[in-house]
């Protein structure tokens, strides 16, 4: 009887293996653990939203100061209101205390309204002129405000005041022209583009509305003698 063969380095396999899981086992001791990774929801990943400012304007007596705003446009904006940009991304519009720029185009509205008969008060208190003219002026005068505020950032002081309640509100607005600190409504006056009305107000500075409405009224003088604008017709 012939005795079957054992399997030929079997001991030896043995001991490969064995070799191999403690080299494993000890490399797992010495190894530092690697924190899990955790990958972010979409809701984790997404960058808050910067929460509006808080922080309170500047005042100047009764008025509330916004720096830096600069012109929105609007299909309504005219020489004399506008819509604009405040900070941190606000807008409103406003209308300038103490003077009325002319209509700058006839128009007709919804049922059968007009403007006509306001550009013809404008007209009669801007001298006599026509109508027309007064457009044309109007014309002008929106060029000239818009220009300038389109030109770079300015000022608003306002009390928030709607008279009309319409959503537009008085403000003075501070412009720099030739390098100097201007009140728009002055600029308008001294270059024969409005008339002096509309509702007065004392002004941040402190300058009261009687000595304002003379101060435009001596600017008003001047354009009529170097007949100036409106006064040139």
């Amino acid at each position: 009887m012939i005795a079957s063969a054992k399997p030929k380095n079997s001991w030896f396999t043995i001991l490969l293996i064995i070799a191999a899981v403690g080299i494993w086992g000890y490399n797992q001791l010495q190894s530092p653990a690697q924190p899990s990774r955790k990958i972010p929801s979409s809701a984790e990943s997404k960058k808050p939203e910067v929460p509006p400012s808080t922080k309170k304007p500047e005042t100047a007596g009764p008025y509330e100061i916004y720096r830096n705003c600069t012109l929105a446009e609007a299909r309504n904006n005219d020489g004399d209101s506008f819509m604009v940009n405040l900070p941190h991304g606000k807008k409103a519009e406003f209308r300038l205390y103490f003077v009325d720029t002319p209509e700058s185009a006839f128009k007709s509205y919804a049922g059968g309204d007009t403007n006509h008969q306001r550009i013809r008060q404008q007209a009669a208190e801007m001298g006599g002129i026509t109508p027309e003219q007064a457009v044309e002026i109007g014309k002008k005068g929106k060029a000239f405000t818009l220009g300038l505020l389109a030109s770079g950032p300015f000022d608003i002081y306002t009390r928030w005041d709607s008279p009309y309640d319409d959503n537009r509100f008085h403000a003075f607005i501070e412009v720099q022209q030739d390098g100097k600190s201007r009140w728009l409504e002055e600029l308008l006056v001294e270059r024969g583009l409005a008339r002096i009305k509309t509702k007065p107000a004392d002004l941040p500075d402190g300058t009261t509305a009687s000595k304002q409405l003379q101060h435009l009224k001596d600017l008003e003088r001047i354009a009529k003698r170097n007949a100036i604008g409106v006064w040139g017709l």
